[in-house]
């Protein structure tokens, strides 16, 4: 009786859990991910992984792809100046740094849109939905779109 329980209740477990893989979408990448890194790209994974960039980034293909995606496609910054269009976000002072590797890693005092590296800041880039940030005392707004979606 016991053993038809067990492989009763492994069959469950086993169904559930391979329904649920089932519904996550796979990741979607454009074709621009196939360009090599660019300079500013190259610096912005220098800045936040250091000396660790080669082993945890540069050897890695899928790595280096999944942050071209990020950084090419998924990070979308907006300036929205009219305040009814503005919607309440999470401001990026909230945000935690990505300091692991560089542990005197520094927030950027002025925010620009040029120099801005997303990678610096533990932003939620895995889930399943789009994220926004406010970027602090200004009319821009961080989006992180869903690595499901693009």
């Amino acid at each position: 009786m016991v053993l038809v329980i067990c492989a009763l209740s492994s069959n469950i477990t086993f169904s559930q859990s391979n329904s649920l893989k089932q519904n996550i979408p796979l990741v979607k990448y454009d074709a621009n991910v196939n360009a090599p890194l660019t300079t500013s790209e190259t610096n912005f994974i220098n800045e936040v992984y250091g000396e660790k960039a080669n082993t945890y980034v540069f050897d890695r293909p899928q790595r280096v792809k999944d942050i071209k995606n990020l950084l090419r496609n998924r990070v979308v910054i907006m300036d929205i100046p009219n305040k009814a269009n503005q919607k309440k976000a999470p401001l990026l002072s909230q945000v935690p740094l990505f300091d692991y590797y560089v542990k005197n890693l520094k927030r950027d005092t002025l925010f620009n849109t040029k120099t801005f590296n997303p990678l610096k800041y533990l932003f939620n880039v895995n889930g399943l939905e789009g994220k926004m940030y406010r970027v602090d005392n200004t009319n821009y707004f961080i989006l992180i779109k869903s690595q499901h979606e693009q």
